[in-house]
């Protein structure tokens, strides 16, 4: 099935992978994107490790969002932050002093309560959603092993709590995320045995833990093809050792390591190629899956999240 660009007219995506994909380098990159389209977009930090503000060439994000360009905000999450915005809005406390006992109080529930800091995070991302501040809210989510709960901590609230205050809000939260055309779950994999199996894992998760629908998978980091047919058959021929001792003797030493980094480069592509065979053949056959290449970048910043943000447009059929 083709993603189109469909993926962009959710309001609400949450982006997750296992560690070390490079979920924030898609979460970055469609930021980039959806406001290169006009979006008003919000792109958020959930884990506050100072990443996403590196790939958008800024300095430390705060939870008081940051405008990165034209149409782009960068905001990191801050439960606490989060909490005092709740209390003001719901209890109508307008001073942080105020605030206070109420927060240390809620601290306390919070580290005896499984789930209630996740709500915290989940209810400023779908508060936003809700009061139209933005067009887009892309999140750089908890890794896979966390992301679940995550999501789930409104429907975990629900059960705890039947009536008042608190089960008012979880029952807009659950109505925002388990709107598929509002909320959807991106899930970032390379094309390598580990983040496969976890992304198959975690597809899985999601559909038998909550009601939220997985909106597309990235599969990032794919080595390009340097070859067709034909042109293997002749790189074949060229890296015969007879041919390439004549090679090296009329062009000299540096032949051998540009056929040596050649045949390393398909090698490890044909190493990745049954990853690519089993994830496809092993998701939801109606479920998107876009590829994004490998950069072969020394760091990832302002230039690297650009060339993405230019990837996914071209997967999105972007022109």
């Amino acid at each position: 099935m083709s993603p189109s660009r469909g993926l962009l007219n959710h309001k609400l995506l949450f982006v997750t992978g296992k560690g070390g994909v490079g979920k924030t380098s898609v979460a970055s990159a469609l930021g980039i994107l959806a406001a290169r389209s006009g979006l008003r977009t919000l792109v958020c930090e959930v884990d506050a490790k100072g990443d996403l503000a590196q790939f958008f060439g800024i300095g430390p994000l705060k939870f008081d969002p940051t405008e990165v360009r034209e149409n782009l905000s960068a905001m990191s999450m801050d439960t606490e932050a989060s909490l005092n915005e709740y209390l003001r809005l719901n209890l109508k406390l307008p001073l942080l002093t105020r605030i206070g006992p109420l927060a240390r109080t809620f601290d306390f529930l919070a580290n005896a309560a499984p789930g209630v800091k996740e709500i915290l995070t989940v209810g400023k991302l779908t508060y936003e959603v809700r009061e139209q501040h933005y067009d887009l809210v892309v999140v750089d989510a908890a890794a896979t092993g966390h992301v679940v709960g995550q999501l789930a901590s409104p429907v975990a609230i629900n059960d705890l709590v039947k009536v008042g205050l608190v089960r008012n809000q979880t029952d807009w939260m659950i109505d925002i995320l388990t709107d598929a055309d509002t909320t959807g779950v991106v899930v970032v994999t390379a094309p390598e045995e580990m983040p496969v199996t976890e992304t198959l894992e975690l597809v899985e998760r999601l559909g038998q833990e909550t009601d939220i629908s997985i909106a597309s998978v990235v599969v990032n980091r794919v080595l390009p093809e340097l070859f067709a047919r034909g042109d293997q058959e002749l790189f074949d021929q060229l890296n015969t050792d007879a041919t390439l001792e004549a090679l090296v003797n009329s062009v000299g030493e540096g032949v051998a390591d540009v056929l040596a980094g050649a045949e390393l480069a398909v090698n490890l592509r044909r190493a990745r190629v049954q990853h690519l065979t089993r994830l496809r053949d092993s998701l939801p056959k109606d479920l998107p899956v876009m590829y994004l290449p490998y950069l072969f970048n020394r760091s990832h910043g302002v230039r690297a999240t650009g060339q993405l943000a230019d990837a996914l447009g071209e997967e999105l059929g972007f022109s």
